[in-house]
């Protein structure tokens, strides 16, 4: 590893699967003390154990982002424990499948309070620490539903696509104070929270398979691949860039129709 994020400080939500967890043990591995904040407490601590046994920097704090309290103690405890905050990676998110009108407030209220509420807490706690340094960074993790809609996941779509605006309006508030912020947009991700997603679906493995067939990599995205984004715009590598999207979706909205079963020649080609 470059070792690139040494001396940096990150609190990561979700921190504790998916493309959380793979970039906690990015972080880690690239020298930043990480803090793993997630409701996944057995993994969550899992996790914080191996990256220090690894030679790593890590702690794993229990913290619903929804809830602001909870959110400010895990902010703190990254501050006392290792000195300051840099970088704040908001990975923590749900979906809940379903028609509209099936939802109940409940369904639409939980959703929104992680997918989006738990990024402004996330701002509101972190960002006394974080406008010390000369630089900073904010990572929010949208989707591609950030920019296309998506069937029978209306609360997740819309707070994706609000995810992507906030990202905006916060890198236009905050730049002159040295806080860049931007936004990931994953496509189909190789995730705990995919999973559950096609299990609601009569065969996961055939549905997976069938929603590859739509990406011009003829491959669902590995948390790894996301984390490596993440990494991306968590230091100067990404200098002078904020306010923006990176999409890391193997092509899928590159195109307006795919199908890598499709065997017929492409335009050009000798029949």
């Amino acid at each position: 590893m470059s070792n690139r994020l040494a001396g940096q400080v990150a609190w990561i939500s979700g921190g504790a699967s998916g493309i959380g967890e793979a970039t906690a043990r990015l972080f880690a591995n690239e020298g930043a003390a990480v803090v793993v904040a997630d409701v996944g407490d057995a993994d969550g601590q899992r996790i914080a154990d191996e990256i220090n046994s690894n030679g790593g920097n890590a702690v794993y704090t229990s913290c619903d982002v929804s809830n602001s309290e909870q959110v400010a103690r895990s902010i703190e405890t990254a501050v006392e424990r290792f000195g300051g905050l840099n970088i704040v990676v908001n990975c923590a998110g749900i979906v809940h499948v379903g028609l509209l009108h099936e939802y109940s407030e409940a369904d639409w209220d939980r959703l929104m309070g992680v997918n989006l509420k738990g990024i402004f807490f996330s701002l509101k706690h972190a960002f006394p620490h974080l406008r010390r340094n000369e630089r900073s960074y904010m990572i929010n993790v949208g989707s591609i539903s950030s920019l296309v809609g998506q069937r029978a996941t209306p609360a997740y779509t819309t707070s994706k696509g609000a995810v992507l605006s906030l990202t905006q309006s916060t890198a236009l508030d905050y730049a002159s104070m040295g806080l860049r912020c931007n936004c990931v947009c994953p496509g189909i991700t190789d995730t705990p929270m995919l999973r559950k997603h096609l299990n609601t679906t009569p065969d996961p493995d055939e549905t997976l398979r069938q929603r590859v067939r739509r990406v011009p990599m003829n491959q669902a995205m590995q948390s790894d691949e996301v984390a490596r984004t993440i990494r991306y715009l968590a230091c100067e590598d990404s200098a002078g860039v904020t306010g923006t999207s990176i999409v890391v979706d193997g092509g899928y909205l590159a195109a307006a129709e795919w199908d890598t079963a499709d065997d017929a020649p492409a335009p050009g080609d000798d029949a």
